[in-house]
């Protein structure tokens, strides 16, 4: 027998104009453009107002207005000036960083290339289609077969193997030498046949021919043995000419979308007689407002008083423009207030990185984690992710993603707390000093930091190196 119950339970539920702010948070400077005229075609009653001087100017003060009364910002340790736009350094920004994108891609300069081989209908469309199947870097990793399948299901291409192979051969003496190669080996060896033939570029053949796998481990001592190597310089210069082949042939000219693709920083910090300025770089983003002549339809329905409802269709057109009026009210605030937040918590970053500012040195960040922003703008730390989240500020020194500033505490013999980019800095400068024909294993590496007052465990300094990009020691060890 089923019993009916009450019960009492709170609840947290966001307004509409919270989750239209949090939306909005999410989106880069670079994209909001396109949100705000996303809205604009949405919404009738929303227009910009750069058609209009006087409402333009009274937009400036209010922003104006709006950036002075964010209070906590006098409380900072250090003075930093506020503003929401600042014309002279966005000029400035799309001066220095110009578009200039390539003029064919990969795959139209090999097609290009492709054209001047005499090859039938059959054989030129093969070439295509292995031209297609090229990976980012420039790699066929996909079995010959295989490829001969696909041509006779998609193409209905009769070939083989073997034909497949003869086309590739062709592609293989294109341009960027090592295109087309199925293996890092035969990527390497490619360029190097292409190279006139000399004493050290034929030991080099050699050594990527019969003692690959031990060249890759860095088993120098084996392969002189194997090889019965007696002309110790000339087999380093052979390792160094490998070492400057392209191990990424396709990675030179990558993607249309990586090729013109450009870094607008969201944020600008500048340094001015020894005070930090923080500026949302809102370049190109239209101030808006409320329609006139909707707002005209609005006003001319209440004016009617009691007779309103004697028209319908006017009944009917006023609350559609009152309910788009009230939406565009919504969105109008939210952007400001995403003015103000996202200011507030670069001001914050400023602030607990007030130094690395100042002079660009890693060894002088902090460790800051969300909670800490958090704290000072008074949000959610969820907030504090989504306002990070694919986010660059611009300073004298270069562009830098918010996330860089975030980092853990690693503690010293003196007892203070230091960022981890600053362990990663002293590791990457022990690896640097290092002697390459004895390099420093992780343990050594260990004792060295301790011994400059990190308290830091092996596994961690394992987990830093390979962060950085360093290999383990034998593979870092030359001759």
């Amino acid at each position: 027998m089923q019993k009916l119950r009450l019960t009492q339970k709170l609840t947290q539920k966001l307004t509409p104009q919270q989750i239209q702010l949090v939306k909005l948070l999410q989106i880069p400077s670079i994209d909001i453009n396109t949100r705000i005229q996303q809205e604009l075609a949405e919404n009738p009653v929303l227009e910009p107002a750069n058609d209009n001087v006087e409402y333009l100017q009274e937009a400036e003060d209010n922003s104006a207005t709006d950036t002075m009364t964010v209070g906590y910002i006098d409380e900072l340790p250090h003075k930093t000036h506020l503003a929401y736009r600042d014309y002279e350094a966005e000029e400035r920004w799309l001066r220095k960083e110009a578009s200039v994108p390539n003029r064919y891609s990969l795959q139209e300069q090999l097609l290009e290339q492709l054209e001047m081989l005499r090859l039938d209908e059959g054989q030129h469309k093969i070439g295509e289609y292995l031209i297609g199947s090229l990976e980012t870097d420039g790699y066929i990793r996909r079995d010959l077969a295989a490829l001969a399948n696909d041509l006779l299901l998609t193409q209905y291409i009769q070939t083989n193997e073997t034909e497949v192979e003869t086309i590739l051969k062709k592609i293989q003496t294109f341009d960027p030498p090592g295109i087309g190669a199925r293996s890092l080996q035969e990527c390497l060896l490619i360029q190097l046949n292409r190279q006139s033939s000399k004493p050290v570029r034929n030991m080099a053949i050699q050594i990527l021919n019969q003692t690959f796998e031990l060249f890759t481990k860095k088993h120098y001592s084996q392969i002189i043995k194997k090889l019965a190597i007696e002309d110790q310089e000339l087999f380093k210069e052979a390792l160094e000419l490998i070492a400057k082949l392209n191990p990424k042939p396709g990675g030179t000219l990558g993607s249309d979308i990586q090729q013109n693709q450009i870094l607008y920083p969201d944020f600008l910090v500048t340094k001015q007689n020894q005070q930090l300025e923080v500026r949302l770089n809102a370049y190109n983003t239209p101030e808006l407002r409320l329609s006139r002549s909707y707002i005209h339809i609005l006003e001319t329905y209440q004016k009617l008083g009691k007779d309103k409802k004697k028209s319908p269709s006017l009944q009917a057109a006023s609350s559609f423009v009152k309910q788009k009026a009230e939406s565009a009210k919504w969105f109008i605030e939210a952007l400001n207030q995403r003015k103000k937040t996202l200011l507030r918590t670069m001001q914050a970053i400023v602030q607990l990185q007030y130094d690395f500012f100042m002079e660009e040195d890693e060894s002088k960040l902090k460790p800051m984690i969300l909670k800490d922003v958090a704290k000072i703008i008074e949000m959610d730390i969820s907030t504090v992710s989504r306002i990070v989240n694919n986010k660059s500020v611009q300073t004298q020194f270069g562009i830098y993603l918010l996330k860089f500033f975030f980092t853990e505490a690693i503690s010293t013999t003196m007892g203070e707390d230091v960022s981890s980019k600053a362990v990663k800095q002293a590791l990457l400068e022990f690896i640097e000093q290092e002697n390459k024909q004895h390099p420093y294993a992780d343990e050594q590496l260990t004792a060295m930091l301790v011994d400059k007052g990190y308290h830091i465990a092996r596994r961690t300094v394992a987990k830093y190196r390979e962060q950085l990009n360093i290999p383990v020691a034998r593979l870092r060890k030359e001759l």
